[in-house]
């Protein structure tokens, strides 16, 4: 007769479901092909010899990232330097950049002084101390730039600081028996 059977539907239903999770794994295996294509990216211009102006200034922010860590491993710090100032402003590795890069000024600081050029590693310390304070005024629970700082301040001490070892107690913090011409209030 003219009327289609009521069970229709229940037949294209597992069609449907294999249909939907056709699509659901097509578009799984396209994210997974995109992350594959950007890790080896990443990895073939970490391993790549060529200077830091070879990486693009349009390279995805981690890329140039992990391009300035590796130069910075490498011993090339000023490359290093540049590429990690590039990334202060960017929200999510700005800080570490700004971390990093500190850490690359006292590396070559450290190396200044032993190799006894004091007078060159003053201001690479002052530059370092400067970013660990700027990071620790955007995040004053951050231990490891209060640590650096702290290693930089033994490095170059502040100038500014009085030493009040050396000075002796303040005035209101001084015991009244050991002044003189002071009345007891004794008969």
């Amino acid at each position: 007769m003219g009327l289609t059977p009521r069970w229709r539907p229940r037949r294209l239903a597992p069609w449907a479901l294999l249909l939907l999770s056709a699509v659901l794994l097509t578009h799984a295996a396209w994210q997974a092909r995109q992350r594959q294509v950007l890790r080896h990216s990443v990895q073939a211009a970490l391993r790549a010899p060529v200077a830091a102006s070879a990486v693009p200034a349009a390279a995805p922010p981690a890329q140039r990232f992990a391009r300035a860590q590796r130069l910075a491993a490498d011993g090339q710090h000023d490359a290093a330097l540049g590429l990690f100032r590039a990334l202060h402003d960017d929200p999510r590795l700005g800080p570490a950049a700004r971390f990093n890069g500190a850490n690359a000024l006292m590396r070559q600081a450290v190396a200044l002084r032993d190799a006894g050029q004091a007078d060159a590693a003053y201001p690479m310390v002052e530059l370092a101390k400067e970013a660990y304070r700027e990071l620790l005024r955007q995040d004053p629970g951050d231990d490891a730039a209060r640590y650096n700082l702290e290693r930089a301040l033994r490095l170059n001490p502040e100038e500014d600081a009085p030493d009040l070892s050396a000075a002796g107690p303040a005035r209101g913090e001084r015991a009244a028996t050991t002044m003189r011409a002071i009345s007891q209030g004794l008969p």
